[in-house]
């Protein structure tokens, strides 16, 4: 039996597809991003916060210099009781837990990269959150600030 170039041409698209179609079966059987974040990953958000962050009664004078920077670098597009640029954040205590607030302040990027609540948030608002290249003790504070925009929560 003779190959001809062009049947030799044909027999490498055909043997081509067929590993083309293999390999995207498989990617399309490969888990997302985000189910490759850890437990901890998902609750409390991707970036340089490893450990939880354990607040106790508010700290005024850390909330006071967290309002100050508030007001600086993210009252342009975050309101507290509506929705702006960036979604409310009035009650976004009653929502993530103080590790994901600081992480998405100090690694917005990858977390609308990777985590699926930002990403879902950046699909909602179509406004990618700006990095305000804070410390980690700046985005500490911010988040003691946000503490005290919080409502308690209604008694039964």
């Amino acid at each position: 039996m003779r190959l001809t170039v062009g049947g030799v041409l044909a027999l490498s698209l055909l043997l081509g597809a067929c590993g083309a179609k293999e390999k995207a079966e498989h990617e399309a059987e490969k888990p997302g991003e985000e189910h490759e974040l850890s437990e901890f990953e998902l609750e409390n958000g991707i970036g340089p916060v490893k450990q939880k962050v354990e607040v106790g009664p508010i700290d005024a004078a850390l909330a006071d210099k967290g309002k100050a920077l508030f007001v600086a670098k993210c009252s342009m597009c975050h309101k507290m009781d509506t929705t702006y640029v960036g979604p409310s954040l009035g009650e976004v205590t009653a929502r993530r837990t103080p590790t994901y607030i600081m992480n998405m302040i100090l690694n917005p990027q990858e977390m609308v990269e990777r985590h699926p609540i930002a990403k879902k948030l950046l699909a909602e608002r179509m406004t990618l959150m700006a990095n305000q290249q804070l410390t980690v003790e700046e985005a500490r504070a911010v988040v003691e600030y946000l503490r005290t925009q919080s409502k308690p929560a209604a008694k039964p």
